[in-house]
């Protein structure tokens, strides 16, 4: 999954383009997300092939755990309980949506 194929390019009044930052869609605790401890050399992109077998997905995590995981690092801290979404597709559509109708 390419999470870029639905944001909108934009031009500056100079007509420069740019690629409009994406929004991400607040994630739901359901009951079926899985909840694991981190440990030292964990990353999202490794987590996310792990459970997703596609390791673009890792932003689903990182939207998962706000305020333990950053956006601007793979790297998990050892020593978190995280929660891991099992079901990634109504994410994914979500995120399409959003990105695509604005």
């Amino acid at each position: 999954m390419n999470r870029y194929r639905n944001i909108q390019v934009g031009k500056t009044t100079k007509g420069n383009r740019y690629i409009k930052n994406p929004i991400y869609p607040s994630i739901e605790e359901t009951l079926d997300d899985i909840y694991v401890e981190t440990e030292y050399g964990d990353r999202v992109d490794v987590l996310a092939y792990q459970f997703y077998n596609d390791a673009s997905l890792w932003w689903i995590i990182t939207t998962a755990n706000p305020g333990k995981l950053r956006r601007d690092s793979y790297v998990c801290p050892p020593g978190l309980q995280i929660r891991i979404p099992l079901d990634p597709s109504p994410i994914i559509a979500n995120y399409e949506r959003i990105n695509r109708d604005r």
